[in-house]
């Protein structure tokens, strides 16, 4: 048993596949037309970190509803969690590329941790080892 994917609404599809692809180097796993239940159309889109299992399904919000948590997701906590190998080297690069960070890196006993928002405002975690 395993999870295979989590949803993040968004408020459009392009946008954050650039960003999860551009900014943090995800893979872009799948991009197909699709339709909502009711038959309009939608795209399902698929981005994963490179040589992870577990994909993030980029659900472009559909009503005022999912609008209303587009980046509040997780009711503002930290709600995603980026381990990387290379903690300095990956936060250089996301600041280099404008990306928000709402808490600079500290040592946790878990190891090196920053808090920055993705394109759409939730909150994650860049993990690496201390």
């Amino acid at each position: 048993m395993r999870i295979d994917l989590v949803t993040l609404v968004v408020a459009d599809y392009d946008p954050a596949i650039a960003f999860f692809t551009g900014i943090l180097g995800f893979e872009l796993v799948e991009d197909a037309p699709s339709l909502t239940n009711d038959g309009r159309p939608k795209r399902w889109v698929v981005v994963r970190p490179p040589g992870g299992q577990t994909g993030i399904l980029l659900a472009r919000a559909d009503g005022e509803r999912q609008e209303a948590v587009v980046g509040d997701q997780v009711a503002g906590r930290v709600g995603f969690f980026l381990q990387v190998d290379d903690f300095d080297a990956v936060h250089r690069r996301l600041v280099d590329a404008g990306v928000e960070f709402v808490r600079p890196p500290r040592t946790e006993p878990y190891g090196r941790v920053a808090v920055f928002r993705d394109i759409a405002g939730n909150r994650w975690d860049l993990l690496g080892a201390a």
